[in-house]
């Protein structure tokens, strides 16, 4: 049996070498206890791998050769969308946690309690996506997926303000915009439990987009950069073509994304 991770970092490296779901969502959670009730060592003494493992299965294709899914209407759309969103939430606890051990060493401590959380949250919000899946006679995997989130997480790994930038401020608010609509869709197809899912997981992502938009505030100004401005740079760099309208302006105004950040690279549109 492996000896139980006794820094943060073993810690992180431990979810992202998980391969099977059930593993990484133990392997998470058990981090994010660990690092509260203080099992964990401040200490950064073993690197993140390039890739995390993943299972055998869904079957991963380029984005351009996904096949497309309906809007959530009928049964196999709304099963099309969980899967979709199941295997962005799998992703998603490798970034928490590939964050904090790629570049927990130049933070304090409580920039562990955040994406350590936020990964716990990841890990919670993929069980309830794969628990929904089975009881409408599916499972993650029985559709293949695409790995663009990993490949943006891939293209920031050398730099934290542009991995912040991108994948919080970017990516996960985009989530924000899109995920009303889609929990409106659910409930007029009758399906209030994969609604309910989404509302909790909408919830929980606005502390997420957040906590990015926050340590990436803190530290572009610690750098001695104006966050806006460089945000702007980053983003120009990595995925301008990603911020486009319509923006949930409520829901980002309340994660502390203020509009001086995306409507400078976007036309205003928002909810």
């Amino acid at each position: 049996m492996a000896a139980e991770p006794a820094t943060v970092a073993q810690a992180a490296l431990a979810v992202l070498l998980a391969a099977e779901p059930r593993e990484k969502i133990r392997a998470a959670r058990e981090a994010a206890r660990a690092w509260r009730a203080g099992r964990l060592a401040l200490v950064f003494d073993v690197p993140m791998p390039q890739r995390p493992a993943r299972p055998d299965r869904p079957e991963l294709l380029p984005p351009g050769r996904m096949p497309r899914r309906g809007k959530g209407g009928s049964e196999r759309g709304r099963i099309a969308l969980l899967h979709a969103l199941a295997h962005i939430e799998f992703g998603a606890i490798d970034l928490a946690f590939d964050l904090v051990g790629r570049f927990g060493v130049a933070f304090p401590g409580d920039f562990v309690t955040d994406w350590f959380g936020v990964g716990a949250d990841e890990a919670m919000h993929f069980a309830l996506l794969g628990r929904r899946l089975r009881a409408l006679g599916s499972s993650y995997g029985a559709l293949p997926a695409h790995d663009g989130l990993w490949d943006a997480a891939a293209a920031t790994a050398g730099d934290v303000l542009a991995r912040l930038a991108v994948v919080p401020m970017v990516l996960e608010a985009r989530g924000l915009d899109v995920t009303p609509a889609a929990v409106t869709r659910f409930e007029a197809a009758g399906d209030h439990r994969s609604a309910q899912i989404l509302d909790r997981i909408y919830r929980d992502e606005i502390r997420h987009v957040a906590a990015g938009t926050r340590w990436f505030t803190r530290a572009a100004e610690s750098r001695g950069f104006s966050p806006t401005a460089h945000w702007h740079s980053l983003v120009d760099h990595h995925c301008r073509a990603a911020i486009k309208p319509p923006f949930n302006n409520s829901a980002r105004d309340e994660a502390g994304l203020s509009r001086d950040f995306y409507l400078g690279v976007a036309p205003e549109s928002g909810l």
